[in-house]
């Protein structure tokens, strides 16, 4: 009786596998559409998440390597330490932009390129893109540009590397076509612009800004073409108004991608036990960085930084003191003495995070001065003006918690008043020192202004077993990825700019 239930059942689903098999082809399309997809893509939603990736990737490494944080372990030891077992974690942003912000705005700019009436979203999209794309370059040199992201639409899975030089070319050309093309009488992309709710005259300063930044970039390598542009820059106006400050804002609660992505990976990565003591990758301040803030009198001090005295934060500058970066794999007996981030300002969730300041305009408009390109106003009072703006963004970034007086700021600032009767190097290095404190916790933007101008004069950390030979770096590392799936390209680029090394030197970082 078994055997013959068993073989009727068999055949039972025989004829109902049958059945389904003839009838598959029935209402196929409609079954296997989803309901909760859509077929084209909607440029506005896509464009503010590339606002939110573009802010997001950056590497925390540089936290140690512009020498603001450290650790006593070598778990994120290569920031401020440069430790060979560690050094792929400099290849996190080039493996995060392509399938992340660069492809979706790629996807906005094929959705808006060919509708007249779209040109303010194009137009921004681009900007962004110049955003994104100049971060990138600026840390690896040649990368993928006027081939990437083009698998889906062209085939193209191994782009060619563009040399950096022409990227940079593309990049201004981007910046000047789109200026021109912003038109306020015209639909934007509204409250789905994170930045500027889409303002085209903001946007219009913001790439201006960025001409500044990029123009300013090429001092060493071509000075005509560094002061062309910078010209254009400030005839155009860049932002020097704190209302008009690039920024992405975050609601600090909800999905992770509602916080502050800085204070999102400080806070999980190191600082989430806010007690100083059982840190998870052992992080502080630096020496470095805590002993110039104290020794100059520096307002910024108790805003950023805190001690914890039995579980509670302490902002008194008076005890604030930064870790050193030699310490090897010992945790100090005294750890919980050291400074680490603030909870309410540096690690504050809800925070905006800033792209683009009046602060970082003021002091590469003070060079534009010290260089003869810029005569409006003077290097003086342009450097001054630097340093207040970067004290009273704290306020855009903290509230109360951290404004700072304005006789704080006055009383820093003419302590600290450029050296007119100094030679050019001497006024660079005041410029870029307070370029250094002023732009934190933007250790990318730093990083690249560092290799250029070598100021601050930073002493690199000659740790054991360090992949630079005790040498801070100059660029960071392709991913692995890309020797074993664009081999060809991989190998044009390495070729053509020098060792996929740390020591190796971008395009206009020349000595």
């Amino acid at each position: 009786m078994k055997k013959i239930i068993t073989k009727y059942s068999a055949g039972l689903l025989l004829v109902l596998g049958a059945a389904n098999l003839q009838s598959c082809d029935k209402n196929f399309e409609e079954i296997n559409i989803n309901p909760d997809a859509s077929a084209t893509a909607s440029p506005q939603y896509v464009f503010t998440k590339a606002q939110y990736d573009g802010t997001a990737n950056m590497l925390n490494l540089l936290l140690g390597t512009m020498q603001y944080t450290t650790s006593f372990n070598d778990v994120a030891g290569f920031g401020s330490k440069y430790v060979t077992s560690q050094s792929q974690q400099s290849s996190a942003a080039f493996s995060n932009a392509y399938p992340n912000e660069l492809n979706e705005l790629g996807i906005v700019i094929k959705a808006v390129k060919d509708n007249p009436e779209q040109v303010n979203l194009l137009a921004e999209a681009k900007i962004w893109r110049v955003y994104c794309v100049g971060r990138l370059t600026d840390l690896y040199g040649d990368i993928p540009f006027s081939q990437s992201v083009m698998g889906y639409d062209s085939s193209i899975y191994q782009p060619a590397y563009d040399p950096q030089q022409s990227i940079y070319a593309s990049l201004l050309a981007d910046l000047e076509t789109s200026i021109q093309s912003l038109d306020a009488a015209k639909a934007t992309f509204g409250t789905a612009d994170l930045i500027y709710g889409g303002a085209t005259d903001k946007w219009k300063k913001f790439a201006y800004s960025l001409m500044l930044r990029l123009g300013m970039r090429m001092t060493k390598v071509d000075a005509s073409a560094a002061q062309n542009w910078v010209s254009k820059a400030i005839a155009g106006g860049v932002i020097t108004a704190d209302a008009d400050v690039a920024k992405v804002a975050y609601v600090g609660s909800g999905q992770d991608i509602n916080k502050n992505p800085l204070a999102l990976n400080l806070w999980n990565s190191d600082y989430i036990a806010q007690n100083g003591s059982t840190n998870t990758e052992g992080g502080k301040y630096q020496e470095v960085f805590i002993s110039y803030l104290k020794n100059n009198n520096d307002p910024r001090l108790p805003v950023i930084s805190v001690v914890y005295n039995n579980g509670v934060a302490d902002t008194t500058a008076a005890i604030q003191k930064g870790m050193a970066s030699d310490i090897n794999n010992v945790k100090p007996p005294d750890f919980v003495t050291y400074s680490e981030p603030n909870p309410k300002t540096v690690l504050l969730l809800a925070s905006p995070r800033l792209v683009f300041t009046a602060a970082e305009s003021y002091f590469l408009l003070a060079e534009a001065a010290l260089r003869g390109w810029y005569n409006a106003e003077t290097a003086a009072s342009l450097y001054r003006k630097g340093i207040e703006a970067a004290m009273r963004q704290w306020s855009i970034i903290a509230g109360s918690a951290g404004t700072i007086g304005d006789e704080q700021i006055k009383a820093y600032a003419d302590s600290h008043a450029l050296n007119m009767g100094g030679n050019f190097n001497q006024q660079m290095e005041q410029i870029y020192t307070q370029f250094w404190v002023g732009l934190f916790p933007d250790a990318q933007e730093v990083f690249a202004s560092y290799r250029r101008t070598g100021y601050p004069a930073l002493v690199p950390n000659n740790y054991p077993n360090n992949a630079t030979g005790g040498k801070i770096f100059r660029r960071m590392l392709y991913p692995l990825s890309e020797q074993n799936l664009n081999a060809a390209s991989y190998r044009a680029a390495v070729s053509r700019q020098g060792a996929d090394e740390f020591l190796t030197r971008v395009w206009w970082d020349k000595e």
